[in-house]
């Protein structure tokens, strides 16, 4: 059981999203949200303050009688509940719902107890709302998509709820759940914020963090494959420069190879002073694709690394507006709920996960292209050739693949489009380069499942398995669970997607 308290760190963000650990709320949190919360009661009663006695947005200028102040926001969280597209799966849903919940625990917001408890609720068992892809320009914040959330939250739309989808009042009825009682601004500040972005974007972070492990463990076995010199990995030849992902990436290639019989060293071969032919038989350097690893997956790990503090801080910052400071008896309007922050981390992410797609895609055509490795057969085929086709036809798929991350790594952050009347003039599209992010990771699994089938076909074919390092050994042992040693040609999309679903959950 996690208790929100005073600060969430993104371990135990994951934990409860990965991990399923139920949460609680601490009597400090459930004060100092009702302390916020009889605060702008009184506060407002004889003040202008957005969003709960005036209009929203460019209707800002407009009052709203006292006697419509609640209805007000029923009607903001139904006319803004206008989402399209896919559903976002519920991990991504119960992401958001967590950041908005730990937002909402700063004091920051104004907003009722109850719905601190009801959120509670919905994360504990496992409630999700149904929020669509479409529909957030990411300032005023996931203003759409938290919508569909407000409106679960109210008892109704709809919900998925052990695998099915439902409406919600079925499902509160069926739990023993009560909607919340809109209060004084319940509405705007739920939906005021960045929280599906982020959540969006905490899982993004988890699964990138395992493609950049899966990226090294797959370099490092083609590295053995080749029987590498190590001086490409060494601390000496990476320490010369300062970046730290590149050390901390030759330093875990290092570490995966350091039992393995295949990597040589140099000067056992091309220092030992017996080459003396005019053309060297011996391969004095490695194409790029193994040999410059730590330099290409340094800076994708230190990416992988910003992001995640980037949203470290975002989930436990009050990004909503306006923010209500208890301390100093004062509400202040501003753009908190504004999602750059987010929007630009989650362009560079997936521009490094895409790099990292590229890599893997040249180490796989490396593997298939015999005239360039000189020890495997054409598509590490290991039946006749001409006959049959060895990993010809899955090539396709992933240059196709990585292709299509190519194009959307195209930035979202600079793509803004005025919209609301010109009162959101510039926005983040956060929501949008999360999404979209979430698309190129999963490409990414799903070209490293077919490079990482290859390898374990070349280790059979060389009979290396008995020489990898105990890293590479349990790898292919728990490939070769899922797909035998293939002569013949095979039906490959159900291996592909049964290699991709183990890594993804390893």
């Amino acid at each position: 059981m996690k208790t929100i308290n005073e600060y969430l760190s993104l371990k135990e963000f994951e934990s409860i999203i990965f991990e399923n650990q139920k949460i609680a709320i601490s009597e400090a949190v459930l004060r100092r949200v009702k302390r916020s919360f009889n605060f702008l009661n009184e506060f407002s009663k004889n003040k202008v303050i957005y969003g709960v006695n005036t209009g929203f947005g460019p209707m800002a200028q407009y009052r709203i009688k006292e006697e419509d102040r609640l209805q007000l926001q029923y009607n903001l969280i139904r006319s803004h509940s206008s989402g399209t597209g896919k559903p976002l799966e519920p991990k991504l849903v119960k992401a958001a719902i967590l950041a908005r919940l730990n937002t909402l625990s700063l004091g920051y917001s104004g907003v009722h107890p109850s719905l601190i408890h009801l959120m509670k609720e919905l994360i504990n068992r496992d409630i999700t709302p149904l929020i669509f892809e479409h529909g957030g320009v990411g300032a005023s914040g996931d203003l759409v998509q938290l919508a569909h959330l407000a409106l679960v939250l109210i008892g109704e739309g709809e919900v998925f709820y052990k695998g099915e989808r439902k409406d919600t009042a079925t499902v509160f009825a069926l739990e023993g759940l009560e909607p919340i009682q809109v209060e004084i601004r319940e509405g705007l500040a739920l939906m005021n914020g960045t929280s599906v972005m982020t959540g969006i974007g905490v899982v993004n972070v988890f699964n990138a963090n395992k493609l950049v492990d899966w990226s090294i463990k797959l370099s490092c076995a083609i590295n053995e494959i080749v029987k590498a010199y190590d001086d490409h990995l060494s601390e000496e030849l990476n320490h010369a420069k300062r970046h730290k992902g590149q050390r901390e990436v030759a330093k875990r290639m290092r570490e995966n190879l350091a039992d393995s019989s295949l990597i040589r060293k140099r000067e056992d071969h091309l220092y030992s002073g017996e080459n003396t032919e005019d053309v060297f038989k011996e391969k004095v350097q490695e194409y790029y694709s193994l040999r410059c690893v730590p330099q290409i997956l340094g800076p994708i790990l230190e990416t992988v690394n910003n992001t995640a503090s980037i949203l470290e801080d975002e989930f436990n910052s009050a990004n909503d507006n306006p923010i209500i400071d208890v301390e100093n008896r004062h509400v202040y309007h501003g753009g908190n709920f504004h999602g750059d922050y987010i929007s630009l981390e989650m362009d560079k992410l997936k521009i490094a996960i895409t790099k990292l797609t590229m890599l893997a895609e040249r180490q796989l055509n490396y593997l298939l292209n015999s005239k360039i490795n000189e020890i495997l057969p054409p598509f590490v085929n290991l039946g006749t050739l001409g006959f049959n086709f060895g990993m010809q036809g899955v090539q396709f798929t992933a240059t196709s693949t990585t292709a299509e991350n190519q194009m959307l790594s195209n930035p979202m952050y600079i793509h803004s489009i005025p919209n609301n009347n010109d009162n959101q003039d510039i926005v983040s599209m956060g929501t949008n380069a999360a999404v979209i992010t979430a698309k190129v990771i999963e490409n990414a699994f799903e070209v490293l499942s077919i490079e990482m089938i290859a390898i374990v076909q070349a280790i059979d074919y060389l009979d290396q398995k008995e020489a990898i390092s105990s890293v590479t050994k349990k790898m292919y042992d728990d490939v070769r669970a899922i797909i035998p040693t293939f002569k013949e040609d095979q039906v490959m999309y159900p291996y592909i997607q049964k290699v991709k679903d183990y890594l993804i959950e390893n």
